[in-house]
C-alpha cells in the first residue's frame, strides 16, 4: 500500500514514514499541503494520508476539508500533539486522530489496520 505522509517538521516526517516503511508500506512525504497536492496529482496509486495537524499556512484540517471538498475518498488519518478525541468531536468524518507521541509506534500501524478494514475501497 502507498501512503502520503504530510508534516512540516521534517524530523516527524522522518520518524512516521520510518515507521510506516518499516511495516512494509510505500510512502511519499510532503512538507505542507500544497506540496501534497502535487504528489496526490503525481501518484494516484496513493490509498491513505497521514497527515499533522499543526502546519503553517494550511492545517491537517483544512487539508482533509480541502480534499473532501474535491470529492476525495482516500481514508485520511491526523497526527497531532492535542486531544484526539476532541478532534474527532470537532470534524466527525476524520477517518483517525493519532496522538503524536511515543506510542506513535503500536497507534498508528492499529489506526491503519482499522480505517483500511472499514474503507469501502479497500475491501
Amino acid at each position: 500500500m502507498q501512503i502520503l505522509v504530510v508534516d512540516d517538521d521534517l524530523l516527524a516526517g522522518e520518524m512516521t514514514t520510518a515507521v510506516l516503511e518499516d511495516l512494509g508500506y510505500k510512502v511519499f512525504q510532503a512538507e505542507n499541503a500544497v506540496e501534497a497536492m502535487e504528489v496526490l496529482n503525481q501518484q494516484p496509486d496513493i490509498e491513505l494520508i497521514v497527515s499533522d495537524l499543526n502546519m503553517p499556512m494550511i492545517s491537517g484540517i483544512e487539508f482533509y476539508r480541502e480534499l473532501k471538498e474535491q470529492g476525495s475518498k482516500l481514508p485520511f488519518i491526523l497526527l497531532t500533539g492535542d486531544e484526539p478525541e476532541k478532534i474527532l468531536a470537532e470534524e466527525p468524518g476524520l477517518d483517525a486522530c493519532v496522538m503524536k507521541d511515543f506510542s506513535m509506534q503500536e497507534s498508528l500501524p492499529a489506526a491503519i489496520r482499522t480505517v483500511m478494514s472499514a474503507s469501502p475501497s479497500c475491501s
